[in-house]
């Protein structure tokens, strides 16, 4: 037999022998197989009822109703609420001054004195050219009864008589004004004559002030211009009197609006019974425009906000609930929720990022509702919740580690 046969059959029997130990080995491993993948089904049905998803620790407050109006916040003057600078109307010279700088005084008072000696010449001398028209016209009347003057001469008679009447009230009229009288009650301010002095007409000589109450008149933009109305309450604030505040109510809003400041003057009444407020002071004033008495509020940090939509995750049943809201005005760390929650319902505050939907929760802390947010409770708060968010976030890494190890000894026996 030559080699190459020989070879042949050598290989053919390695070949076989290499076979027949492959099938003798899988039949003796399938039961074993069979086995782990049972025991490693069991394991992992096991595990999974063993190993819950873990809750996440989160804080947490009530939604509460608290007043929350609408306000605006501008900046005004304050004017009198009536103001004049009392001038004469006829020329002369000052005889008497009947009032004291800064003192209040009555409606009609008098206050300063003209000379009245060329007035009161003038009077007696138009009263005197009256006497004398009425005697010609009742002369008149008589000799035109006996046909001695014309129709004519009569007529003008009595003209004379309504000229002299006039004369005599124009007369009059320029003594009177020799005596200036206070137009309306108010504070007389500072003088600019004295007692010999000669005035024309329209000379200063001193101001009035009516200033209880005060008028402010302030700018608001014109994009607020629908939410003005008379009648609105505002609170009014000064840097001369710090700590103070004082009510008014607007009583009026211009209907012309300021083309270059596209703004509209709005102008209210506050009460100033101690004389503290002064025409011409700095004013801060906040206008309530809407009185909201039971706005839903809920801190600020509890919106969690998503493109142009807002949301807050609700606790339901100890899981989370992701709810889409309205929100409103937000002021002192709270924020006014329009639609999306109800009076009492508890909100996450703390800890959103490491929640979705559905997923449990365990309430470390609820907030004292309504309680204003100040910044080092906030970053006290989000520090903890950083760290409560970074151990959870190692346990959910260690939860397969340990999901492994349990599945483990199944797939080995």
């Amino acid at each position: 037999m030559s080699k190459a046969v020989v070879g042949t059959f050598a290989v053919l029997g390695i070949i076989v022998a290499a076979a027949g130990g492959y099938w003798a080995g899988m039949r003796q491993s399938a039961p074993a197989t069979v086995a782990t993948s049972a025991a490693t089904k069991g394991g992992q049905a096991g595990g999974a009822n063993t190993v819950a998803q873990p809750a996440v620790t989160v804080e947490a407050t009530k939604v509460v109703t608290a007043a929350l109006p609408q306000t605006l916040t501008a900046v005004g003057s304050l004017r009198s609420d009536e103001s004049v600078v009392l001038r004469p109307e006829v020329a002369g010279r000052v005889s008497a001054i009947l009032f004291k700088e800064g003192q209040r005084v009555a409606k009609g008072a008098p206050l300063v004195r003209l000379d009245t000696s060329i007035n009161d010449a003038d009077v007696q001398q138009t009263r005197a050219n009256l006497t004398l028209a009425k005697s010609k016209y009742q002369r008149a009347i008589d000799l035109q009864k006996q046909g001695f003057v014309s129709a004519q001469a009569r007529d003008e008679a009595e003209n004379n008589l309504r000229i002299a009447e006039a004369a005599l009230a124009l007369s009059e009229a320029k003594f009177a004004k020799t005596e200036i009288k206070a137009p309306f009650a108010g504070v007389i301010g500072l003088r600019q004559i004295s007692v010999g002095d000669y005035v024309k007409e329209g000379a200063d000589m001193v101001n009035l002030e009516a200033i209880d109450p005060l008028k402010v008149d302030f700018r608001i933009p014109e994009v607020y211009v629908s939410q003005l109305r008379a009648g609105q309450a505002l609170e009014v604030s000064l840097d001369a009197q710090p700590g103070r505040t004082f009510s008014g109510t607007v009583y009026a809003v211009n209907p012309l609006v300021d083309a270059a400041g596209r703004s509209v003057v709005v102008r209210a009444v506050v009460r100033n019974p101690d004389t503290a407020l002064h025409p011409g002071m700095f004013a801060r004033v906040r206008l309530v425009t809407r009185d909201v008495k039971n706005a839903l509020v809920v801190p600020e940090q509890a919106i969690v906000p998503q493109g142009e939509e807002q949301f807050v995750f609700r606790v339901v049943d100890g899981r989370a609930q992701r709810v889409k809201v309205e929100v409103g005005q937000r002021r002192d760390g709270r924020a006014e929720v329009l639609k999306g929650l109800d009076r009492d319902d508890v909100v996450v505050t703390a800890g959103q990022g490491k929640i979705r939907d559905g997923v449990p929760l365990t309430v470390a802390r609820v907030d004292n509702p309504g309680a204003a947010v100040t910044g080092e409770g906030t970053g006290a708060r989000r520090a903890a919740t950083d760290k409560r968010d970074s151990a959870a976030g190692k346990i959910d890494n260690a939860t397969p580690a340990k999901a492994d190890a349990l599945s483990a000894p199944a797939t080995k026996s």
